[in-house]
């Protein structure tokens, strides 16, 4: 069960937020429910009453996105048409998590909700055909990166999304390929691609989202070539190496020193 949920906003942690951005169907919005459940921002009853409604609905594998696409429209359609925003904890942020739309006709609400932002989580669907229909130039998984370093948010992290789909099933081969196409992309960009973390999940089985919870039988290792992600952190001219496996640490890696120098790059 995750942790309780608290009543309000922690003063006692500094507060970040993020936005989830990247192509139609990626997982944006499973992934960040499924993040938030697993953080304590909603719990076990809510999740299991949206199971039982996206199942009556042949939609059972939408419960988490439920979380955040709270619209009749949106539920039916199985997108997220406005942005949504909700608050979660980490061990070491209190954060504002924003849902971006990834359909390129409710775009005008991601820039909304990315210009919102200190920092991006892209959502990159590993699937065959999945992945190639995001970073080619009609798809959505470009148009958002630039968008988002466009609106000053020079920090992101890469989500490898439904690596439970792969062929074979959470394929190393696949990660490394997507790695380096979106890694290239990055770099043209103008993100500090040393200091992106590129983490392998599954946003609805909950595969490297956060660390396993204390005195809980260990979750499945469905990807043991995964070690982690090493990334630059710290100031520019005193930078450390880091390794982070979840995604929630690849969110805490991001300390205010890295907010402080991506805002001082952009304005050079």
């Amino acid at each position: 069960m995750p942790p309780k949920q608290s009543g309000g906003r922690n003063k006692e942690k500094p507060h970040l937020n993020i936005v989830v951005i990247g192509h139609v169907d990626s997982g944006k919005s499973t992934t960040t429910g499924h993040l938030i459940f697993k953080c304590g921002g909603v719990d076990d009853r809510t999740i299991e009453k949206f199971k039982k409604e996206a199942e009556e609905m042949g939609k059972g594998s939408f419960c988490y996105a439920w979380v955040l696409d709270k619209l009749k429209s949106e539920r039916e359609r199985g997108i997220t048409i406005d942005i949504a925003l909700m608050q979660f904890e980490t061990p070491k942020y209190d954060v504002t998590i924003i849902d971006a739309p990834g359909h390129r006709d409710f775009i005008k609400n991601m820039i909304t909700g990315t210009s919102q932002a200190d920092a991006a989580v892209l959502i990159v669907a590993a699937g065959t055909g999945e992945f190639e229909a995001g970073i080619s130039s009609n798809g959505q998984t470009r148009e958002h990166l630039l968008l988002a370093f466009t609106l000053g948010v020079k920090e992101v992290i890469i989500a490898i999304n439904k690596m439970d789909t792969t062929s074979p099933p959470y394929s190393e081969e696949r990660y490394k390929e997507i790695k380096k196409e979106v890694g290239a992309y990055l770099k043209k960009v103008g993100f500090q691609v040393p200091r992106v973390p590129f983490i392998p999940i599954s946003g609805f089985k909950g595969d490297n989202m956060c660390p396993p919870e204390k005195n809980a039988p260990p979750p499945p290792d469905n990807m043991p070539w995964f070690k982690g992600a090493d990334v630059q952190t710290g100031e520019k001219g005193k930078e450390k190496s880091a390794t982070v496996k979840y995604l929630t640490d690849a969110l805490d890696k991001k300390r205010n020193e890295n907010w402080r120098w991506a805002a001082e790059e952009g304005k050079s």
